[in-house]
């Protein structure tokens, strides 16, 4: 049976990181500065992430594939290091496949002698998760680091020191409509010199005070990198937005989650492109509402 998969070359690979979010699959991660592929299993063969890769380092290869072989994919990422296996064993735990992390780590204890890093601490990264410590990315760099997507994560907060009942209404700051960056009009007389706000879709509901601390006052527009589809169209947006609108400054609030990343990359394509310069910050929000960096770029 012919089967079409993902072929990276890790020469012409950067680390840039613009594939991981046009990976609907999770197949992709940057890992020691190199895209790699973590999960032949998962990868649909689509091809999404190869647009979005400068450098054509990402290729689609149609090749005889025989029955999913686990001891086979970890005998040849083996050589990659312990970075891209516990990538790959925490994606295989993330996606219930039980079966196959059984047998990669059967494999990987018959070879035991033979390996540069500790079996038993791997094991305990990837069944002991909430031992592990999240890593943001670097948003200057644009790198998204390895190990398992953290946005992916269960994770409950206790909520017992929050006073919902003050006894009056938080007003919404949300001056227009629509909001989402497929239906916004950059031409729409609310952005002209305004200042943008560009949005994550899930930090206003983990930034409790989002309204009064980032919206006053300000133009609004919203994306999710990793599930929207056709965000060229969001690049040309945010051109327009600042060359004919002439946006003001440009906040970008990004949840702390690898996937996010992609709001950068779509602003440093715009202002490659566009005829304006104009100031841009760039704010991370926890995963519990904390504010984790604030930077101007």
């Amino acid at each position: 049976m012919k089967r079409e998969i993902i072929k990276i070359d890790e020469d012409k690979c950067t680390g840039c990181g613009l594939c991981i979010p046009n990976c609907h699959e999770g197949a992709l991660q940057i890992i020691e500065g190199k895209a790699r592929f973590v999960s032949e299993l998962m990868c649909d063969g689509l091809g999404a992430c190869i647009g979005y890769c400068p450098e054509d380092a990402i290729s689609i290869e149609e090749r005889e594939a025989e029955q999913y072989n686990e001891v086979q994919v970890i005998r040849d990422m083996t050589p990659k290091g312990l970075k891209t296996i516990r990538a790959h064993f925490q994606h295989l735990k993330d996606h219930n496949q039980s079966k196959y992390l059984d047998e990669g780590f059967d494999y990987l204890e018959s070879i035991q002698e033979k390996l540069d890093f500790d079996l038993e601490k791997l094991k305990e990264d990837v069944f002991e998760p909430e031992k592990k410590k999240m890593v943001p990315f670097d948003v200057m760099g644009g790198h998204m680091h390895g190990g398992s997507c953290p946005g992916s994560a269960a994770r409950k907060f206790s909520q017992e020191n929050t006073n919902y009942n003050s006894g009056s209404e938080i007003p919404s700051a949300l001056s227009h409509w629509p909001i989402q960056m497929h239906l916004i009009n950059p031409s729409s007389s609310h952005f002209i010199k305004s200042d943008l706000v560009l949005a994550a879709d899930c930090v206003a509901f983990s930034f409790g005070n989002f309204h009064s601390k980032f919206l006053s006052g300000k133009t609004l527009a919203i994306a999710c990198p990793k599930l929207d589809k056709g965000t060229d169209q969001y690049v040309a947006k945010l051109i327009q937005l600042i060359n004919e609108a002439e946006v003001n400054t440009i906040t970008v609030l990004m949840m702390e989650v690898p996937c996010c990343g992609g709001l950068i990359q779509m602003i440093k394509k715009a202002m490659l492109k566009a005829t304006r310069k104009v100031p841009v910050k760039a704010i991370i929000i926890s995963i519990q509402g904390a504010i984790l960096s604030e930077e101007w770029l």
